[in-house]
């Protein structure tokens, strides 16, 4: 079975015992593609601190802070998590950002007088500490996902992103919020041909460069492409650089700018939940991230990667931030360009930090519409769902009837969320974090199925790996 991306890269002459992974590629390559992880992550990176100053009505210049202080901290993280610094760190091309499941519980502390941002930065505090400490037991979890399970949970992962970025092409989101009213009402500007069209050039541009560009150019072409949009989109008068000559040259960020955090119980136990929940999901990116690079895993490296989660999201609560995780849309970007060095995300990492720190350069990079990042998001994850229908191709679906009940079932639970977002609403509040995420819901699913109909296995850590190595040999 053939393990490698629909868009192969040129091989490259490395020595025999460094594994693609920890391959150093020379600085101008990995400026432009750390630069390419960025752009991809970017939007997502900085909309929670967006959500948060919004619902906190916060003045301009303190929600300018929460960027300045989310990007910095996006930038340690993917430092600790793609370098590694001694327990901490899964030492794979992963870029961290502030994870959506937060958002929920977030918004209801802000909408509390009684709480308010110094209470979310308290709860964000206590989940941290949390998450460094039970990611041990997470990480034992790794018998639990044989073929069947971790190949389901990457294709709803990606058929989950996907809706992400068909809404970016389109424009945005097709509901949004009247200031005047404060109602949710229909984007006038969503599926506008101009940004659907800008979104297929780019599509096109990284089909084209992918298949003819040579080396190099094959891996930025989704970089190349988003610069292709970028430009048309510059012509068409439809970017702004609102705000631009406000914003400072350099901003320092550091602790506990907003004020000492303080700590609501039942807060601290709902963003405990949450840490649950990340880590479960960054479980399966990981699993993901070694089939793509053909890396296997460990329990120990499973454990870094997921103590790290922990730790960003202490650094992030104590420099003024939010719970951090591994940006599945930067998995997909992996795929597509075949670079699997981990180097480029570190690369990607201190240009985060230099966004935080110089208001002015991360100004710019968010003056990219969101149309012409969709045309970029369709195929990279995209990538991210054919990984996972690659994986289940491994899973033994001739000879054992029960595997088909745990993919489809599984796969049923996922898009619950998706196109039935009502489905749960008179569950109790206290659920959201986990009836709210499909890609939690097929993880358990798949999980507690496979384990009715093929038991509990030590040895599925072991196959998975065989089957990852044997693939990638041939």
């Amino acid at each position: 079975m053939d393990c490698r991306p629909i868009f192969q890269e040129k091989p490259v002459t490395t020595p025999a015992d460094v594994h693609p992974v920890d391959q150093k590629l020379p600085l101008p390559r990995l400026f432009a593609l750390g630069l390419q992880h960025v752009l991809v992550m970017y939007a997502g990176a900085v909309a929670v601190p967006l959500i948060l100053g919004g619902a906190l009505k916060l003045p301009k210049d303190q929600i300018a802070l929460l960027i300045n202080a989310d990007l910095l901290c996006c930038g340690i993280v993917t430092l600790i998590q793609a370098f590694g610094v001694g327990p901490f760190g899964i030492r794979l091309p992963v870029m961290m950002g502030v994870t959506f499941a937060a958002v929920s519980p977030m918004l209801a502390m802000a909408g509390n007088p009684d709480l308010g941002i110094t209470a979310i930065f308290g709860a964000v505090i206590a989940a941290g500490i949390f998450g460094i400490l039970v990611a041990p037991l997470i990480s034992r979890m790794l018998p639990l996902f044989p073929p069947v399970v971790t190949g389901t949970i990457i294709a709803v992962i990606g058929v989950t992103l996907m809706r992400v970025g068909i809404n970016w092409a389109a424009g945005g989101q097709p509901m949004i919020k009247d200031l005047t009213s404060g109602q949710m009402v229909p984007n006038p500007a969503y599926g506008a041909p101009e940004h659907l069209g800008v979104a297929f050039g780019v599509l096109l541009v990284i089909l084209i460069l992918s298949k003819y560009g040579k080396g190099f150019i094959a891996n930025v072409s989704v970089l190349l492409g988003l610069v292709f949009g970028f430009l048309v989109a510059l012509a068409m008068g439809k970017v702004h650089f609102d705000g631009l000559e406000q914003a400072e040259w350099f901003a320092l960020v550091y602790p506990f700018q907003f004020g000492l955090p303080t700590f609501d119980l039942v807060s601290v136990m709902t963003m405990c939940l949450v840490m649950i929940v990340v880590m479960v999901e960054s479980l399966g990116m990981f699993l993901a991230l070694g089939e793509l690079t053909g890396k296997p895993l460990s329990p120990q490296d499973l454990e870094r990667g997921l103590r790290t989660d922990g730790l960003g999201t202490l650094i992030g609560g104590i420099f003024n931030a939010f719970p951090y995780t591994s940006f599945s849309q930067n998995i997909g970007l992996v795929g597509v360009t075949g670079v699997k060095s981990r180097w480029v995300c570190v690369a990607g990492g201190v240009i985060l930090v230099a966004f935080g720190l110089f208001p002015k350069m991360a100004h710019v990079v968010a003056s990219v519409p969101q149309f012409v990042l969709g045309g970029a998001g369709i195929v990279m994850f995209g990538m991210v769902a054919a990984t996972g229908i690659r994986i289940l191709l491994a899973a033994d679906l001739k000879t054992n009837r029960f595997n088909p009940y745990i993919i489809a079932i599984s796969i049923g639970f996922g898009m619950i969320p998706l196109v039935a977002d009502k489905f749960f609403h008179q569950m109790p509040k206290v659920l959201g974090p986990l009836l709210h995420s499909g890609i939690l819901l097929t993880a358990i699913s798949a999980v507690l199925l496979n384990l009715f109909f093929n038991g509990y296995r030590r040895d599925a850590a072991e196959q998975a790996k065989s089957m990852a190595m044997e693939a990638e040999l041939h």
